[in-house]
């Protein structure tokens, strides 16, 4: 399935939030948090407003923040219930008031500031994020329920467990997701509920290559080792998130937790490794580097811009459509080093003394060159550092079909460099071994991955730019 034609799926239209939403979040806790403190001070004494305050505000900001991410308050599809995404807000609060008192108490200025302002800040902060959260509440679920900022989630297994898991996911207005069904290989007769179910396991999968499928819930027991395996191994070929019930057999999981969904435990087979505190750190390290990256080679990404436009006609800068984060469309940039630029359903890949290449391509090949404008995806929240590389889409349609769980990198932003990359993966893959040879080591980098690794892969990267095989 082409990306165009995963773009129009029912599921991906009505995934409208799934950016923005998060974004607005904590755009808004912002405000509260940081503007609160204003409004207090005003309140108490309007010419009281100081730098004090201001820093104040600021590192309130910073370190709400900061616990939210740790704590999971801007995680998704977590299935906490607004009670609780209230009670972990007013924690995360406390949390910041607490590091805030001893600051002021480190630097001795506790006696310098307005108790009443900071009181009435104290209090008032808790009460408009409560308050805002539960009218996004309300208008979320009206939203939802008729079918938009929804995610599709279907049940393989149609046994107790499976029905508790449909009694939650069939009210849309609560956690967000669309129930889109029972999937089971047993005869109806043999199910534990009425209902009619939708498909067998291989139906599931087929829906969940083509993006209809967000979320899949496996509720097999222990004894049907074998079903549970087949469909672990299907879905690595898919984007979908997977979560499996207790009461199991399973091996090969990437990133596998324990998630509490409405007071049921169940465990992520194949999800994301940066969430909460990792995440935040992957995306600071991401932004911090990307900047610093920017403003360091500002001048030499002009000179090769200038090089670009001399050596032959064509534009600049290069775009071509890439897969990202849960497999969908971002357009990746590179320096143009070929005369030929292809977007199409059929890329070749550049080969040694390849006629395409220009003079000065083959120089920003050989040196990697050609990659430095992807640290404006980076900056920008498409890509990251450190992550699997993009393939273009052709490549991705036809490598999905033979090599299990390749989609599974998709779990992930992909990254300017890897530990494929800097293990000798790069460059052409002139045949089939070599493609799976880089994803076993994308895999590996998801199961294992670590800010440290990040820094390993970074640093051995520069060293390789500077000393090791060049592409071409």
């Amino acid at each position: 399935m082409s990306a165009n034609q995963r773009d129009q799926t029912p599921t991906t239209a009505r995934r409208w939030d799934r950016g923005e939403i998060p974004i607005l979040r904590k755009y808004l806790d912002a405000c509260i948090v940081g503007f609160s403190i204003y409004i207090a001070v005003q309140f108490y004494d309007p010419d009281a407003w100081d730098d004090r305050y201001l820093i104040g505000s600021l590192l309130a900001v910073l370190s709400f923040f900061l616990i939210a991410e740790m704590s999971g308050l801007y995680r998704r599809w977590n299935g906490a219930s607004l009670i609780q995404e209230l009670m972990r807000a007013g924690g995360v609060w406390l949390g910041t008031i607490l590091v805030l008192l001893l600051t002021a108490y480190a630097f001795k200025i506790t006696g310098e500031l307005s108790r009443v302002a900071l009181g009435v800040w104290f209090v008032t902060t808790p009460s408009l994020l409560w308050l805002w959260r539960i009218l996004r509440q309300l208008l979320l679920r009206a939203i939802r329920r008729h079918g938009y900022s929804t995610r599709a989630a279907a049940i393989a297994g149609a046994d107790e467990t499976g029905v508790r898991i449909a009694h939650v996911l069939d009210d849309p207005g609560k956690f967000g997701f669309r129930l889109d069904g029972f999937y089971d290989d047993r005869d109806q007769g043999r199910l534990a509920f009425t209902g009619q179910k939708k498909g067998d396991f291989r139906a599931l999968v087929e829906r969940a290559k083509k993006g209809d499928i967000d979320t899949v819930y496996i509720t097999l027991p222990i004894m049907a080792e074998d079903r549970i395996r087949f469909l672990i191994e299907e879905l690595a070929d898919t984007t979908a998130s997977v979560y499996m019930v207790p009461d199991f057999f399973i091996s090969n999981v990437l990133q596998g937790r324990w998630i509490n969904f409405n007071d049921m435990e169940v465990v992520s087979v194949y999800d994301t490794p940066f969430s909460g505190v990792e995440g935040l750190f992957k995306r600071l390290q991401d932004i911090v580097i990307s900047s610093l990256m920017l403003c360091f080679l500002a001048i030499p990404m002009l000179l090769i811009a200038l090089g670009v436009r001399l050596s032959s006609p064509g534009p600049v800068l290069f775009k071509q459509r890439r897969y990202g984060l849960d497999g969908k469309e971002i357009m990746v940039w590179k320096f143009r080093s070929m005369r030929v630029c292809e977007d199409g359903g059929v890329i070749q890949q550049a080969q040694r003394n390849d006629s395409r290449v220009t003079p000065f391509g083959a120089f920003l090949r050989r040196t990697s060159l050609d990659e430095l404008p992807q640290f404006i995806n980076v900056f920008m929240g498409e890509m990251s550092i450190v992550g699997p590389r993009p393939h273009a889409v052709a490549h991705n349609e036809m490598y999905r079909e033979l090599i299990k769980g390749y989609m599974l990198r998709h779990k992930v932003k992909p990254g300017i460099t890897g530990w494929a990359q800097v293990n000798g993966w790069r460059g052409e893959t002139a045949d089939l071994e070599k493609m799976q040879r880089r994803v076993e080591h994308d895999l590996w980098y998801l199961r294992n991955w670590s800010f440290w690794l990040d820094m390993k892969i970074f640093f051995m990267t520069v060293y390789q730019i500077l000393f090791g095989a060049r592409a071409y």
